[in-house]
C-alpha cells in the first residue's frame, strides 16, 4: 500500500465490563461542509477530493487512519456529496478499461483505494456545525470510542498523528484530542484548552473555549482535527443546544464532557496543513510533491525559476 506507515497494534479487549466495546477500531470522517473557501473549485467538486499532487485530500486522512489500526470508516456527508463515497467504491468500467490497455500499475492503485478499509456513509442534512455531524454518526458507532479525523486537517508525520494519539489512548484509557501551539493572534480561530502538562507534549484538559479573543484564551494551544472519544460524548450532544456561530460545537460538549470523564490533549509530532486554506493548500501540494524522488528535481529548478523571475521584477 503506497505512502501507507504500518504498525502492529494489539486490539485486546480491556479489563471492565465493556470488555470489547473498548477496542478502538471507527474513525467518523465529517466532509459535509460547502467548502466555501475555494469557490469557484467546489461548486460541483466536493473540496475533499480536490488532490494534494495526485490523491484526493480525504484519501490521505482514510490513509493515515488505516495506517493507525481502524477498519471501519464513518463518511459524514451532505446533499451532493456523494461523489466521496465512489471515491473509495469500485469502478468496473476503468478497471475493465485500463486492464484493456495493459495499464497495470495504475489498475491496482485504483483498486487499492477501494479495498484499503470498509468505508460507510451517513447523511447530514443540515449543517449545524462539527458536533452535529459527529453525533450523525452515533447509530453506526454503536457503544465503543471513537476517532474522528476532520477532512481536511493533513498532518505529515513519521508515525501518524492517529497513532500517536492511539498510544495516548491505550496508556490511559481516556479520550484525547489533538494540540498545536498557535500564534498568540490566531487563538481566535480555534477551540483553545487550558491544562496542565502532565507529560511530555501531553496535558490534562480542565477548560476549553472556542475561539476566544487573544485577551481571553486560557493558552495558545489549539485543538486540531484529531479527536478519539468515548461514546458517552454523544448522549451530551444531542442535549447540545447551538454554540458559537449558532452551530452546535463539539468543543462546547467536550467541556461538558469533562464534569463526567478525563480529556487528555497531546502535542503531536509533524507537519499539519489546514488544506481547507489556500496557502496551506499550496504548501501541502509543495511539500508532498517534495517527497516524491521523481517530482523533486523539476520542482527545485521550477521554483528556483520562480524565485528568479521575482527577484528581477523587484
Amino acid at each position: 500500500m503506497e505512502n501507507l506507515w504500518f504498525s502492529h497494534i494489539a486490539l485486546l479487549p480491556w479489563p471492565g465490563t465493556r470488555g470489547s466495546a473498548m477496542r478502538l477500531r471507527q474513525a467518523v470522517i465529517p466532509a459535509a461542509g460547502l467548502g466555501t473557501r475555494f469557490l469557484p473549485a467546489t461548486k460541483a467538486i466536493p473540496k475533499e477530493l480536490l488532490t494534494i499532487v495526485d490523491k484526493p485530500i480525504i484519501q490521505y486522512i482514510v490513509e493515515e487512519a488505516v495506517a493507525s489500526g481502524i477498519t471501519r470508516i464513518v463518511l459524514v456527508l451532505s446533499r451532493g456529496k456523494e461523489a466521496i463515497q465512489e471515491h473509495f467504491s469500485r469502478a468496473p468500467e476503468l478497471e475493465r478499461y485500463l486492464k484493456d490497455k495493459g495499464r497495470v500499475s495504475l489498475l491496482e492503485t485504483i483498486r487499492r483505494v477501494c479495498s484499503l478499509v470498509d468505508v460507510i456513509s451517513v447523511r447530514q442534512e443540515r449543517p449545524l456545525g462539527l458536533g452535529h455531524a459527529v453525533l450523525c454518526a452515533k447509530r453506526v458507532v454503536g457503544n465503543e470510542p471513537f476517532a474522528v479525523l476532520l477532512g481536511d486537517d493533513m498532518v505529515d508525520s513519521s508515525v501518524p498523528c492517529l497513532l500517536q494519539m492511539r498510544r495516548v489512548f491505550e496508556a490511559h484509557r481516556a479520550s484525547v484530542i489533538a494540540l498545536h501551539k498557535v500564534k498568540r493572534e490566531e487563538v481566535q480561530r480555534y477551540g483553545i484548552i487550558e491544562g496542565t502538562k502532565v507529560g511530555r507534549n501531553l496535558y490534562k484538559i480542565h477548560g476549553l473555549v472556542e475561539k476566544p479573543s487573544p485577551e481571553k484564551a486560557p493558552s495558545r494551544l489549539a485543538i486540531i482535527g484529531r479527536y478519539i472519544l468515548f461514546p458517552e460524548i454523544f448522549d451530551i450532544l444531542e442535549k447540545a443546544r447551538p454554540g458559537h456561530g449558532g452551530e452546535i460545537q463539539l468543543t462546547d460538549a467536550l467541556q461538558r464532557y469533562l464534569t463526567e470523564g478525563q480529556l487528555y490533549g497531546y502535542i503531536f509530532h509533524g507537519d499539519r496543513y489546514d488544506a481547507g486554506d489556500r496557502r496551506d493548500f499550496l504548501k501541502a501540494n509543495l511539500a508532498f510533491a517534495w517527497k516524491r524522488t521523481e517530482l523533486r528535481r523539476d520542482l527545485r529548478d521550477f521554483v528556483r525559476l520562480l524565485i528568479k523571475r521575482g527577484r528581477q521584477k523587484h
